[in-house]
């Protein structure tokens, strides 16, 4: 497709020129100034849905505007209303991915005729085509295509295969057809209508036969998502689409171009013949100002790869996908010779950082789920397993913590399982996790507190606040010690024989406080910090982190270690020195909290306790202050591995406690 100048038509005036009220909607530019045998073409993406059909957040047991199939739909009305014609197309994660989904899989099942709540949804708005994306197996093929039996339109998917019997791809013997040919009718700007070959061609991330091993291990294979491309798109041209669309379920990555890549979106569109490309997987937007700015290919204001129209709708229907065409008439066919695109969102945030609402659900969603909706709320709010002791944050900054623990418990049994197959099986697996709920900013209520007994599903939400996924990283014995170094930035420096010093730093967060399990060690007050709140390293002879152990023996610099965390420290957030994405190695497809409900799952009962694999130095006539929530005071007395007493009461609600040093 050659590449098109905009002189007279960006894409900053075109989302001006788009705003409409509930009076007046504005035609794109396209259907106002299309001539006859000119006509305008916009294609809709909704994308990694993941069961968010309605804007409610079922961890936290509460209505949430940032999500919400309900709400894309009020977007798509006035969407369609918008363009001179239109198709709908969903981009895959669909089936797995909130209680939702769990509840339907796990607990009502699928009967023969049944319709899962997202299909029924789905149908409802009338979608023209879809493909696969990784989650779609998490509950196994049978399930899948009991799903899939319900939708009222196609789904394509060309590099999954039951066999493979040579390497051509059009010797598979795959699941799905790998593309489909829509013959739609639409109307030009004189009025007159002709029919348009509108090809769709599907791509999931070969990385499923590891994801889900376990459900497509000698049942299924995978393709590389380019090589598939290559082999099917001159079929389709063949076939006489006049345009041919990717569905890619797969993210951009601009590091190379390697065999089987995760995230393809970015090559798959320099194949000859693919004139769009709608993408998703990694949860981000595209076209947009943060996500994927400097990446050789990617224009990302314009919203281009390799020149080519592309698309990515966030995650949990926070965005519609839009790509629209300008058509003319070539021959007997159609050609591209302008095009625009755009990620529109459902909400915006005010000056107070406060979400706004800027649709209201679309009855007709609401209503088709209301059933599965009230249902999930009577699972959610079922217990799942037990806890043998309470889980609470109240002294998470200042002791080994239960709540904390429970999480690293979780990520452990989870990285250990995913990678005992490959090449790092042999190597230790950590865990590193942070609290949450501690208080400061948030108020004395602010701490996770669930009794020991019952647990429910919404209280992972206590455990978990963020909709994190998991990644591991490997580093070396002496980057776990600097990791702890910065996690140790939370406390102030601590004079020996000091009363009562204040011991919180009260400009570090929470979440920035890591504690890794796997290991043990103390930390010294009496040092000042060895890296500040960037990462810099300030006190080169500082060593707050002392008597660190793996196993019993000091911890060796040089050997390796994989570390559970979460993608955004594993990405570089909080700016943990040499912690960043060059040194991950299992980016999951599974949430933090995702993970906890699993493991609470198959555990039945967990156990919390904390190990007290960390402590501070014992200094010797020493004490220090700090705040902790008034409830706290119920759980003084099962603190392991610190000395705490009451002190009175702080500001704002707040108990004082002391440490004993």
């Amino acid at each position: 497709m050659p590449s098109i100048s905009l002189p007279s038509l960006t894409r900053r005036s075109l989302l001006g020129g788009l705003a409409a009220t509930s009076a007046l909607v504005v035609l794109h530019p396209f259907a106002a100034r299309a001539q006859a045998n000119q006509a305008h073409l916009r294609i809709m993406e909704t994308t990694d849905i993941h069961v968010h059909v309605l804007p409610y957040d079922y961890y936290g047991d509460k209505p949430n505007d940032t999500m919400g199939l309900a709400r894309t739909a009020s977007l798509i009305d006035s969407i369609r209303a918008e363009a001179g014609n239109s198709m709908l197309i969903d981009n895959g994660d669909f089936l797995q991915g909130n209680p939702m989904g769990d509840y339907i899989a796990y607990e009502r099942g699928m009967k023969e005729g049944d319709q899962h709540p997202i299909i029924q949804a789905m149908n409802v708005l009338g979608y023209d085509a879809g493909t696969l994306g990784n989650h779609e197996f998490n509950y196994g093929l049978d399930f899948m295509f009991k799903v899939l039996g319900g939708a009222g339109f196609p789904y394509v998917c060309a590099n999954l295969a039951k066999g493979m019997l040579a390497s051509d791809p059009k010797q598979d013997e795959l699941f799905f057809k790998p593309y489909v040919i829509l013959e739609k009718q639409i109307r030009d700007g004189s009025g007159a209508e002709s029919p348009v070959k509108v090809g769709f061609i599907g791509f999931v991330p070969p990385q499923i036969m590891v994801w889900d091993a376990k459900h497509l291990e000698g049942k299924a294979q995978t393709r590389d998502i380019v090589d598939a491309a290559k082999a099917w798109v001159p079929v389709m041209k063949e076939e006489g689409a006049d345009i041919i669309i990717a569905l890619s379920h797969s993210g951009i990555d601009g590091s190379g171009m390697s065999e089987r890549m995760e995230n393809a979106s970015l090559y798959l569109a320099g194949v000859n013949g693919i004139d769009a490309v709608f993408t998703g997987h990694q949860h981000l937007v595209f076209p947009g100002p943060k996500d994927f700015e400097g990446i050789a290919g990617a224009d990302a204001e314009r919203g281009t790869l390799m020149g080519k129209p592309a698309v990515m709708a966030g995650f949990w229907g926070s965005h519609m996908g839009l790509i629209d065409f300008l058509l003319e008439k070539d021959g007997n066919g159609w050609k591209i010779v302008d095009f625009t695109t755009e990620a529109r969102p459902i909400y915006h945030r005010d000056e107070d950082r406060k979400v706004v609402a800027d649709v209201k659900d679309k009855p007709e969603v609401t209503a088709a789920v209301k059933e599965e909706h009230e249902a999930t709320l009577a699972y959610v709010r079922r217990p799942v397993g037990k806890t043998s002791a309470p889980l609470y944050s109240y002294f998470a900054l200042v002791a080994d913590d239960p709540s904390v623990q429970i999480v690293s418990n979780a990520q452990t049994w989870y990285i250990k399982d995913m990678l005992k197959d490959g090449e790092y099986r042999d190597l230790p697996v950590l865990s590193a996790a942070a609290p949450f709920k501690a208080g400061g900013r948030g108020g004395a209520e602010y701490y996770t507190d669930v009794p020991a007994g019952d647990i429910a599903i919404k209280n992972v939400a206590d455990l978990y606040l963020y909709p994190n996924t998991v990644q591991a990283v490997l580093i070396s014995g002496e980057q776990v010690r600097n990791w702890l170094e910065m996690s140790a930035g939370m406390f102030n420096q601590i004079e020996p024989g000091a009363k009562d010093a204040p011991l919180l730093n009260t400009s570090f967060p929470s979440y920035n406080y890591d504690i890794i399990d796997g290991v043990t060690y103390q930390i010294d007050l009496s040092q000042p910090a060895r890296f500040d709140k960037d990462g810099q390293l300030v006190n080169p002879d500082a060593h707050r982190i002392i008597d660190l152990q793996f196993e019993g023996k000091p911890i060796d610099p040089a050997q390796k270690f994989v570390v559970a965390t979460n993608n955004y420290r594993a990405g570089g957030g909080g700016k943990f020195p040499e912690i960043a994405g060059d040194k991950v190695i299992f980016v999951a497809p599974d949430t933090n909290r995702d993970v906890i409900v699993r493991y609470i799952v198959e555990q039945g009962t967990i156990n919390p306790s904390a190990d007290a694999n960390w402590s501070f130095k014992p200094m010797a006539g020493t004490t220090a202050i700090f705040e902790s929530g008034p409830k706290g005071r119920t759980y003084v007395a099962d603190i392991k591995g610190a000395k705490i007493e009451e002190a009175g009461d702080g500001a704002e609600g707040f108990a004082k406690f002391r440490l004993v040093l």
